[in-house]
């Protein structure tokens, strides 16, 4: 069913396909103006199925070459055919379908299909982009065994990737050459992958624990080589992790990943060829950041644990997505809590969801986790279907626990291989594997918005008693506005003035199991019994459910979590909270006492028993967006801003000598290593750097601290420090200069000089992207580019973006129109950016809802693009 007519299509609509397609030949012609597809399909028809039912095939800008059935050249009579469709007619029980199509690579903007770029010829299937390569049943529960021909020009593209195992190899005439691959393993369209071009391999291996070893391959540019050593050594850690805690291995003799530069996504999964945009391949410390290092190390994992959860077992429709993303998001972040520091890395994922995902879910764009119903797939690879995915699947094992959800798992792989299945398939393994019933549970797939939990807690002394009154709530949602009561598991402690969790003889008033409370009615009282002295609630522990919370604790009681919870994560989220209060009250012009959290601040800093790493998120005070999402509505922009700084102001001049004796002690090294240790210390320096820039009202710390800089984490953090607070001085007027002449001709490194400028605060900012649009370096074409300017300038600057004039807004409109005849998926993206533009003042608003208007009323809009406006406008 196409989905890009603007018709919506909904779940309960869901049928299977009439046709089936056990098997697909492809062979590519390929050229630089014009390729030639030759489909060579089996097809029966479904058993049950009608025979005057017609075949009905996708297309997309697709132009109809020949058509023959088992050999037989179809008549004319006997076939309806459009560059958007194929119907053959009354069609055999079982046949052979040759379709010969052409497409122009060269000339294909939208990324989506088989294109050409760079001189490279790449595909991006998921989720309709097949269709825009032959006529198929593009739709993923159509599972098939594929075989792969491809030819070219030797010189052009002596290098020629499919899925599978390569079978042959050859010269032809005319330099032409060619390769054929075969996949064993059916998949659906979707996960199909070509790459062809002139491109170099880095070359490993891996023994599997049953003993066989794969061939390792990660195809780059020529002299960026040794760029791609991180990522081939995080993926033989994943390998072997994935062996290890699920007991998955490896099913193909070759393993091969494509880095590119012209790519709509992070990386795609495509079976044994995994094709990458370069951003998350290339690293070194002079062109990457240590948070590029480390999302490397976690695409890597996601992409690569995809073989299983997404490839071997997928999704039956679209509407399953959340099945292969969540649940492979969960995957990937326990591999990088064990590879990096647990705590540490549980803390930047929850903040990445909670500056992700909740503004999703509150505003106009909010959906379930599976939505019910769509306009257009490619507008929901969203936070929710993968963030809050893959806390739901958190969540199962926190309910069952880590061995049975371990055996829950060792059967979904059992029971589902080579199928294309559902959420309830998923849920009815749980149940059957922990004897458990999920009913309640599984409302978490189904219903958009971020609960709320009301915490109020009293200690009774004469009884010895703690109870906790807990009530759930959840506002509505477009399309939702009654809500059903969930089941949300919360890890807790009963902190007690020595630091430790107080014990405790029995609970009345519900379920209570291994330090999980588990919340089922909308308000719910637990007594616990035989405590001896009153404690401190320390509840969510972990972020064990994806929720907010408000709660009757005073700012003593956090500031004793922030202090002595034994839970990592809740001492963060107890300073955090008490951050935000403060934060929160200076913006809406309220003064908030700050002394003690500034004097608490200069203790954890200087805490040794605590990691660097852990250290510097305690001492990052909440973003601007962080501090306007708790503000809800009516937020000013410039309120926050001004409100963030006063306090970091404050926290600086306290600890000023602490933290210039901290800074000078913490190693800076002169030897780069990118492992989650030395990461640490030069986060915990580089926080440091811009509370002493601040206090010192000087860019001196800052120009020096650059100059030494060894890497382009610590070198990235100065540059930022002097652009962010001191632009109009020669010092980072210069910087920046420098930094152009020695990275100009690395456009990832590049990339980060456009972000830079473009989170520059203040309304002059507007102005600066406008010019960089005219940089040499900037190309519209190109999606890291606009990503790194523009989306970053939209997502990031608050004061700019949401500047009083409404200038900010009306660029993104802009921009939007300018991408979207191009690249739809880029330009719905970007939009998204106008998400929230009703939490802002009445006279934002109004500019915003403007610069939308201009937007929908643009004739000839992308179906992508039009779906974002119109639900954000909704």
């Amino acid at each position: 069913m196409r989905t890009d007519s603007g018709q919506i299509v909904r779940l309960e609509d869901y049928a299977p396909s009439d046709y089936l397609i056990p098997r697909t030949g492809l062979t590519f012609r390929l050229g630089n103006e014009r390729t030639i597809v030759v489909a060579e399909l089996t097809i029966e028809r479904r058993d049950g199925v009608d025979a005057s039912v017609p075949l009905v095939l996708d297309g997309d800008g697709l132009e109809l070459i020949s058509l023959q059935i088992d050999g037989e050249e179809l008549a004319r009579s006997a076939y309806e055919a459009s560059s958007q469709r194929l119907v053959i007619h009354e069609p055999p029980t079982r046949f052979t379908l040759t379709i010969e199509t052409a497409i122009a690579p060269a000339t294909n903007e939208t990324l989506m299909g088989l294109y050409r770029s760079s001189g490279v010829y790449c595909t991006q299937c998921e989720a309709e982009g097949f269709r825009r390569i032959t006529y198929f049943l593009d739709r993923p529960d159509i599972l098939s065994v594929y075989t792969v021909r491809i030819e070219a020009l030797k010189a052009q593209a002596p290098v020629l990737l499919s899925n599978g195992d390569p079978v042959e190899r050859g010269d032809l005439d005319g330099a032409r050459h060619f390769a054929v691959w075969h996949d064993p393993f059916p998949k659906p369209s979707y996960l199909f992958a070509l790459v062809a071009g002139d491109l170099a391999r880095v070359s490993d291996s891996f023994v599997t624990m049953s003993g066989r070893t794969i061939d390792l391959g990660i195809y780059v540019e020529h002299g960026k080589e040794k760029r791609a050593a991180y990522a081939m050594d995080a993926l033989k850690r994943s390998m072997r992790w994935d062996e290890e805690v699920f007991g998955r291995e490896y099913d193909l003799g070759i393993f091969n990943i494509v880095a590119v530069s012209d790519f709509n996504f992070g990386a795609m999964e495509n079976k044994g060829l995994n094709i990458f945009n370069d951003k998350y391949i290339l690293a070194d410390r002079e062109t990457a950041t240590d948070f590029d290092f480390a999302n490397i190390e976690a695409i890597v994992a996601h992409e690569y644990f995809h073989n299983w959860t997404g490839n071997r077992i997928t999704c039956r429709d679209w509407f399953q997505l959340c099945l292969k993303e969540g649940l492979t998001v969960f995957r990937d972040h326990e591999f990088s809590a064990d590879e990096r520091e647990r705590t540490v890395r549980r803390i930047a994922d929850v903040k990445g969801l909670k500056a992700q995902q909740f503004p999703e879910d509150q505003g106009p764009l909010a959906h379930p986790v599976r939505p019910r119903r769509y306009r257009e797939i490619n507008n929901f690879y969203t936070a929710t279907v993968y963030q809050k995915g893959g806390e739901i699947v958190r969540m199962l094992r926190t309910l069952i626990g880590p061995v049975q959800f371990r055996a829950a798992m060792d059967l979904y792989f059992e029971r589902h291989d080579g199928q294309a299945v559902t959420i309830e398939d998923f849920l009815r393994v749980f149940e059957d594997a922990a004897q458990i019933d999920l009913s309640q549970f599984s409302l978490w797939y189904h219903q958009a918005g971020t609960p709320h939990v009301a915490v109020k807690t009293s200690y009774d002394a004469r009884r010895r008693s703690f109870s906790v009154e807990l009530e759930q709530s959840m506002p509505p949602t477009p399309s939702e506005q009654r809500k059903r009561l969930l089941h949300i598991p919360l890890a807790f402690g009963l902190v007690g003035a020595d630091g430790k969790d107080a014990n405790f003889t029995s609970v009345d008033g519900g379920t209570v199991s291994d330090g999980v409370i588990h919340l089922k009615r909308r308000r719910q009282v637990f007594r616990f019994n035989g405590v001896n002295q009153k404690p401190v609630l320390s509840i969510n522990r972990g972020f064990s459910a994806p929720i907010t919370i408000t709660s009757n604790a005073n700012a003593e009681d956090r500031q004793f979590l922030a202090q002595h919870d034994s839970d990592g994560f809740g001492r963060w989220q107890a300073l955090n909270d008490s951050l935000l209060s403060g934060l929160i009250a200076a913006a809406r012009g309220k003064k908030a006492p700050v002394t003690a959290v500034t004097t608490l601040l200069g203790n954890i800093a200087a805490d040794e028993s605590l990691q660097p790493a852990y250290r510097a998120l305690m001492l990052s005070l909440p973003t601007d967006a962080d501090i306007a999402r708790e503000l809800g509505d009516k937020v000013n922009p410039d309120a926050v801003f001004a409100a963030r700084e006063d306090l970091l102001a404050a926290i600086a001049n306290e600890n000023a000598a602490t933290f210039a004796t901290l800074y000078q002690a913490v190693e800076g090294g002169t030897r780069f290593r990118p492992d989650a240790a030395s990461a640490g210390k030069r986060a915990l320096r580089n926080v440091l750097l811009d509370y002493l820039s601040k206090h010192e009202n000087s860019p001196q710390r800052a120009a020096t601290h650059l100059s030494a800089a060894t890497n382009l984490t610590d070198r990235f953090a100065a540059l930022s420090v002097l652009v962010h607070r001191f632009g109009d001085t020669d010092e980072a007027r210069d910087a920046l200069a420098n930094y152009e002449r020695q990275f100009g001709n690395d456009p990832l490194a590049m990339d980060k000089w456009f972000q830079v400028q473009a989170t520059a605060p203040g309304f002059a900012t507007i102005e600066t992207v406008r010019t960089l649009m005219r940089h040499p370096h900037f190309a519209i074409t190109n999606p890291n580019r606009v990503r790194a300017l523009v989306f970053t300038f939209a997502s990031a600057n608050q004061t700019a973006f949401h500047a009083a004039s409404g200038d900010g807004y009306r660029l993104l409109a802009e921009t939007v129109l300018e991408v979207d005849p191009r690249n739809p998926q880029l330009a719905a993206k970007l939009a998204t950016n106008f998400r929230s533009w009703r939490s802002v003042d009445a006279k934002r608003q109004a500019l915003a809802r403007k610069a939308l208007m201009d937007i929908a009323s643009r004739n000839g809009l992308s179906p992508d693009l039009r779906d974002i406006v119109e639900r954000t406008l909704t």
